[in-house]
């Protein structure tokens, strides 16, 4: 299970995001500085206990409107090969020492965990809490007979959000984890979905709605 650390964290997760939003096609903001805080979120455990997992919500206030982002993050002691572009930043952790900061959507550990979490062979996590089960996030999956084992991945992004295209391993099923980048409190599945992951998002007075943060489709 993974610790959280009651530490420092320099510069921290905020700061990081500050920076590295902008350039994101998915970002709505017009030129100016986002304004973030955090806002939700929960985190998956890495079996081997390497890798940091977590989903962050931030609402950025620097616009008319605030808008949620959700925002995948893995955490690692080292750099991950081939995952340059994918860099959010560097930081120290007051406990761990350095760490690499990588939007999680391009990092396999993650991207296997959000796929067991769906197929209900992972349990979402308290974030900030260690050891500590979620039971606000909730996951479903509908194909019975596609296992969680993934052989390959592939991510892309949009002016709306991410599409991570797993291939399932033995048998082979293509399938499309749908991030949701911009939260919409409210936001539904949608009827042609194999799945989804739902959690709580939150509202302008303060109240929190049921959003898909993620939804399964079939892939050609």
């Amino acid at each position: 299970m993974a610790v959280i650390h009651r530490t420092t964290l320099t510069p921290t997760k905020l700061e990081l995001l500050t920076s590295w939003l902008p350039a994101q096609p998915w970002y709505r903001g017009k030129g100016q500085q986002p304004e973030l805080a955090r806002t939700g979120g929960f985190r998956l455990d890495d079996p081997k206990g390497e890798v940091g997992i977590e989903f962050m919500a931030v609402t950025d206030t620097s616009g008319d409107q605030p808008v949620t982002y959700q925002v995948p993050f893995s955490y690692r002691g080292a750099p991950l090969a081939g995952a340059d572009s994918a860099l959010i930043g560097t930081t120290e952790h007051g406990v761990l020492g350095q760490r690499w900061v990588y939007d999680g959507t391009r990092d396999p550990v993650l991207v296997a965990q959000l796929f067991a979490l769906v197929a209900g062979e992972a349990v979402p996590q308290m974030q900030s809490t260690s050891d500590t089960p979620d039971p606000s996030v909730t996951a479903r999956f509908d194909e019975s007979d596609v296992k969680a084992e993934i052989s390959s991945t592939t991510a892309t992004d949009d002016p709306d959000g991410t599409d991570v295209l797993v291939t399932t391993a033995p048998d082979g099923h293509r399938l499309a984890l749908r991030i949701n980048r911009v939260l919409r409190p409210g936001q539904e599945t949608g009827a042609k979905a194999l799945g989804d992951v739902t959690a709580d998002a939150p509202l302008p007075d303060g109240t929190t709605a049921r959003t898909a943060f993620v939804v399964v489709h079939a892939h050609p």
